[in-house]
């Protein structure tokens, strides 16, 4: 088409060099501006991840350069069937050389899409835990509780299980504790439920659970379920097992531990 309209203008030759020059320059304009609007367009998205943008971005600026290369051939005579051919096969070629890092790249979009967890979020990804830092365009990266950074290959995310700790604000603590069989059922209740009243992080709504759970070799299993907000899920857990120790002595309970009675026979 190009060719056709520069031959009409007398260009030949050097002519249709430069001719493929103006094209390219106006490409490049066209290019500019496409991607200037795309940017705007985005931007005024709350709820596409940044990093998700800039995916798209990319994807659309190698497809209008992909475009500016066919559209310049054709301005040099080069027949842009066979072009579009040959890039064909270049890039199934190149797919396949490089398919382990586009599947990273695809799950990287699909994590961004579907959001199973953000930033700043406790996760389990398969055997790995730790706190969300990014998701970047091949790897999720994991900062573990004990200071480890963690860089898993987001094709790996997507095909494992994945346990978010902090999407709901409220969590669950899930305790157990053991008395003696010689207290009653509810004097450890009691005991049990002054620790959990004497913290103000504890919800009252949905109200403590305290239930026996099993009868043991040497004790009597208590199971105890409490609600807390997700940010103090761990100061709730610790603190249940510092009051609760200290109001079973307080109130005559025994603490028991496993043991054998020994029967010497004379």
């Amino acid at each position: 088409m190009f060719q056709e309209f520069f031959e009409k203008l007398g260009l030949s030759g050097a002519g249709v060099v430069v001719s493929a020059i103006i094209v390219f320059l106006i490409c490049i304009i066209a290019i500019k501006i496409i991607m200037k609007g795309v940017t705007r367009l985005l931007s005024h998205s709350k709820r596409m991840d940044t990093v998700l943008q800039g995916y798209i971005k990319t994807a659309i600026r190698v497809a209008l350069w992909a475009l500016a290369v066919i559209i310049v051939a054709g301005a040099l005579g080069i027949p842009t069937a066979s072009l579009v051919a040959v890039l064909s096969i270049a890039g199934l070629a190149l797919s396949l050389s490089v398919q382990n890092i586009l599947a990273n790249l695809f799950s990287g979009v699909t994590l961004l899409i579907t959001k199973p967890f953000g930033a700043g979020d406790l996760v389990d990804i398969g055997a790995n835990s730790g706190v969300v830092k990014a998701v970047s365009l091949f790897y999720t990266v994991l900062d573990t509780l004990d200071n480890k950074v963690i860089s898993i290959p987001n094709s790996d995310v997507t095909s494992a299980s994945i346990t978010n700790y902090s999407r709901n604000p409220l969590r669950r603590v899930d305790m157990t504790f053991c008395a003696s069989y010689e207290d009653s059922t509810e004097a450890v209740r009691a005991a049990i439920l002054e620790a959990a009243q004497a913290d103000a992080k504890i919800k009252t709504d949905p109200a403590p659970f305290i239930v026996i759970g099993q009868y043991k070799d040497s004790s009597v299993e208590y199971i105890v379920r409490v609600w807390c907000d997700n940010a103090d899920y761990w100061d709730v857990f610790f603190g249940m097992n510092e009051r609760v120790r200290e109001r079973f002595a307080a109130n005559g309970v025994h603490m028991t531990f496993n043991h054998i009675n020994v029967h010497m026979i004379p």
